[in-house]
């Protein structure tokens, strides 16, 4: 497999204009990107453990900090919204279990890797692109 495929790199395609969150986003990219180079490189399990389990806590904090300004700036999709977070956290705290439990077999880290790597660009690009409007910075 080439570092391609477990590699995303920020782009401006998924800025929304408000700093706080886009500086969120970048460092869930950062993350992300972590755990393709370590699919990749067959890492150390442990590591990789560390990296979703603080990954999982990092979305978690950046889908609160984003839904308080979704209230805050009257977002009409926001009960959508909080439930799409709602299912990531659920679907990811599956797969960091099922990882701990099984263990780290080659098919587990691509299928995580992958489902993070998806969603997060979908979501960014298709879902958050919705509250750009109501969130964006005055400048």
């Amino acid at each position: 497999m080439s570092i391609e495929q477990f590699v995303i790199e920020w782009s401006e395609d998924y800025e929304l204009g408000n700093d706080f969150v886009d500086s969120q986003h970048k460092r869930l990219f950062e993350l992300v990107g972590n755990i393709g180079k370590t699919c990749l490189d067959g890492g150390d399990v442990n590591t990789l453990n560390e990296t979703l389990d603080f990954l999982l806590k990092y979305a978690v904090q950046h889908f609160n900090d984003e839904e308080s300004l979704q209230i805050e700036h009257n977002f009409p999709g926001y009960e959508y919204h909080k439930k799409l977070h709602e299912e990531f956290k659920t679907k990811v705290s599956e797969k960091v279990s099922e990882f701990k439990e099984k263990g780290s077999t080659e098919d587990l880290r691509v299928t995580v890797n992958e489902f993070i790597m998806e969603w997060l660009v979908y979501h960014i690009l298709t879902e958050d692109m919705k509250i750009k409007p109501y969130i964006k910075d005055d400048k």
